[in-house]
């Protein structure tokens, strides 16, 4: 059923990209739109698309920069990307913040995409960066910021950990300990995460830092 959209290698074809592309920009028309709301503007306010468009091009850049190798079945510990998704949720909210996360999720499977199923690709790049926007449930409350990132980074983990145990362990080694199996999915995902979710809390309690982002909040739903 979905040979058009995914070649014999699981990779996209032309029509598979298109197809991500264009889920990508709705996302994004409707991500803006309910900035706009949150902010109590009607339609899309030039001020909020350009702060979601912002976060979303400098949570995609820093992806990029990864202080620590990769790691051997994909993830890595990156430049504080996934901070920069769950400002857009402490900013404008979950459906915002989930809306773009969701964009950031397609625009992760567009670098280097691999299709074994839907429900796989659900898995790693549509719920677990959507995921990220639930930080937008804690946007009212004091250390709205900090605590939504935590329970990101973990609602993250726990989807990437389900897409392990459901579709990746099959491709574990013959001789891979089956002791592990039961942990390995939840150990792999959260040891990169984690690092990253850790590095990035202490670089946010930087008094600096913190009074900083405070008033990029306060710039960004003003």
């Amino acid at each position: 059923m979905l040979n058009w959209l995914v070649n014999e290698e699981g990779g996209l074809t032309t029509a598979g990209y298109g197809v991500s592309i264009a889920i990508m920009v709705v996302c994004l028309l409707a991500a803006f739109a309910l900035a706009g709301r949150a902010s109590g503007k009607r339609g899309l306010g030039a001020k909020q698309l350009a702060y979601c468009a912002m976060a979303l091009a400098l949570g995609f850049v820093t992806s990029y920069i990864k202080p620590v190798p990769q790691m051997p079945y994909g993830g890595s510990v990156t430049l504080m990307s996934m901070l920069f998704i769950v400002l857009v949720a402490n900013w404008y909210g979950v459906r915002t913040g989930v809306l773009v996360g969701f964009a950031y999720g397609m625009l992760q499977f567009l670098q280097e995409p691999y299709v074994l199923s839907v429900f796989q690709v659900c898995c790693d790049y549509v719920f677990a960066f959507a995921a990220l926007g639930l930080a937008g449930f804690f946007r009212n409350r004091k250390n709205g910021l900090l605590w939504g990132y935590i329970v990101a980074v973990l609602a993250r983990g726990a989807f990437h950990s389900l897409g392990g145990y459901l579709y990746w362990m099959d491709y574990m080694p013959e001789n891979f300990p089956q002791s592990l199996k039961a942990l390995y999915p939840i150990i792999y995902n959260y040891s990169y995460l984690l690092t990253e979710g850790i590095l990035t809390v202490i670089v946010m309690k930087i008094p600096a830092v913190d009074k900083a982002l405070e008033r990029v909040r306060q710039s960004a739903v003003k």
